[in-house]
């Protein structure tokens, strides 16, 4: 009799675990997909709301920046409102907002809109990923932060393959409006099956929240803005980073100082923790440099149409997918540390590939190479979400896990910003390298024939030999990035070692 009971009672949690699931995942993969949805519909955003190139960027600033202010509040709200009311909130918020995007009439209107649904938006993840560690027993979390990693690093790779079609067949509207059916889903999933946590009274630090997020808002603008602003010859950059440093330098003073700080120093006692944070920080930076390096490089580069290129970068998706899949179910028998290792080995192989290519590299050489390198990111975000809370004090988890949210974010901005600017600084100063080579006093520069027989000396074929040398300085721009990338990856390997694997920490603990 006890046998019989036991199945049904034991079942009925299994199931209630699934479509607790189910419904948070959805909120994660519509809050995933919006990082890189919006980027490809941008031209069609810019002709409709009649905007300049610098206008229509601030489409994507706005959202940014909010997700990343609002971010660290997310641990503090949790305590306040309770956990099933917050993500409610949020998933009403971000997903009312993206309808509210999709109807603007104007470009005030949509950055509007795309703030408040940066705001809404900034806790889904964190608070997807404290309920999934809560939900499941410590001995199945690996199997769980696989099923989130899913939505977190899939999200952002598809999103430009899925924000092309819909542009392409649809509307740039439709972007957002994608994400109508997931949030609806979710939120019944949510109402109906996610539990509710104790609410703490905790008092609101504001002067410690207003610090962080002059902080983080400054940072966020400084690399956003940079680029176009010509960096730290712009008084606005340097107004920027001078606001970013002061006010970072006072918060950590305020928070190891103050009574009850907005963010407890004790999170970061955790070694897991405090390694982790650093390891998400530099996942970020490959993660989405690479993806916002790939498609200017194709379409510019090897003049590959959206499409083309979407369906060109959606097998690094499958490749995440598979390794994910794969990692649930060896993270309990091998060592973590073994297996973020081997994704590690995986992105740095696939990036010193792409450092080889050229503008006529085949197509599946790239899609090869993506697949390696989506292997090697799920090899290593899944473990890493796994070992960064495998010691961290439950209590801590909301707010740990906003703190991981935001360090993958702040990587992903300074890894493009950095690599964009990179790019574009040497594509400079390689064309004028290359361009020294082209003059009459040079053989290969006699044996040198123009397409339809051009004259080398005519307006058109000095036009022509211009638009060849851009390309090749640009090409070798974009390599040095991914052997940059790759070096960086190979260099965060010895931080393998400071981690406490969950089998040691119990033995010792």
């Amino acid at each position: 009799m006890t046998t019989a009971t036991a199945t049904p009672a034991a079942d009925e949690g299994g199931l209630k675990r699934g479509w607790i699931t189910i419904s948070i995942m959805l909120a994660t993969i519509m809050q995933a997909l919006d990082t890189t949805i919006a980027n490809v519909a941008l031209p069609n955003m810019k002709g409709s709301m009649s905007a300049t190139e610098e206008q229509i960027s601030w489409v994507l600033t706005s959202y940014i920046v909010a997700a990343a202010i609002a971010t660290p509040l997310t641990g503090f709200l949790s305590g306040r409102l309770g956990r099933r009311r917050l993500f409610i909130v949020s998933v009403i918020g971000f997903t009312l907002a993206s309808v509210l995007c999709g109807i603007a009439a104007n470009l005030e209107e949509i950055v509007l809109f795309r703030l408040l649904q940066g705001i809404f938006g900034a806790g889904l993840v964190p608070l997807s990923q404290a309920v999934l560690l809560d939900t499941y027993p410590k001995e199945k979390h690996g199997s769980a932060m696989a099923m989130w990693g899913m939505g977190v690093m899939v999200g952002p790779i598809l999103g430009p393959t899925l924000g092309g079609y819909l542009t392409e067949y649809l509307n740039w509207r439709w972007v957002f409006f994608i994400n109508l059916p997931f949030g609806i889903l979710s939120l019944l999933g949510i109402l109906a099956f996610v539990p509710e946590t104790e609410r703490m009274k905790r008092r609101f630090d504001l002067f410690g929240f207003a610090l962080l997020g002059i902080a983080i808002g400054a940072l966020q603008l400084l690399l956003d803005r940079g680029q176009s602003e010509d960096w730290f010859s712009s008084l606005e950059i340097q107004i920027e980073t001078a606001v970013a440093a002061c006010a970072f330098l006072m918060f950590l003073v305020h928070m190891f100082t103050h009574r009850e700080p907005f963010v407890e120093p004790g999170l970061f006692r955790d070694r897991n923790l405090a390694t982790g944070l650093v390891f998400i920080f530099i996942v970020g930076i490959i993660l989405l440099a690479t993806l916002s390096l790939l498609p200017p490089f194709l379409q510019n580069l090897m003049n590959y149409p959206v499409i083309m290129t979407g369906l060109v970068l959606a097998p690094r998706g499958l490749g995440s997918m598979f390794s994910m899949m794969l990692v649930g179910r060896l993270v309990n028998r091998v060592d973590i540390r073994l297996l973020i290792l081997t994704g590690l080995i995986l992105i740095t192989a696939s990036l010193f590939e792409m450092a080889n290519f050229n503008t006529e590299v085949s197509v599946l050489r790239l899609v090869v190479t993506g697949i390696v390198q989506g292997m090697g990111l799920g090899l290593v975000f899944v473990p890493l979400s796994t070992i960064t809370f495998a010691t961290l004090q439950p209590r801590y988890r909301t707010e740990a896990t906003a703190m991981f949210s935001l360090m993958r974010n702040i990587g992903s901005s300074i890894g493009i910003s950095v690599m964009v600017t990179l790019v574009a600084r040497n594509t400079q100063i390689n064309h004028a390298t290359l361009g020294e080579y082209l003059n009459p006093f040079r053989p290969a520069f006699d044996a040198l024939t123009l397409p339809g027989g051009i004259a080398r000396d005519s307006t058109t074929g000095l036009s022509l030999l211009n638009d060849m040398v851009t390309a090749q300085a640009g090409a070798i721009s974009y390599l040095n990035d991914f052997r940059l990338m790759a070096w960086v990856t190979l260099a965060s390997i010895p931080l393998l070692l400071v981690f406490r694997s969950p089998k040691q920490s119990k033995t010792t603990g």
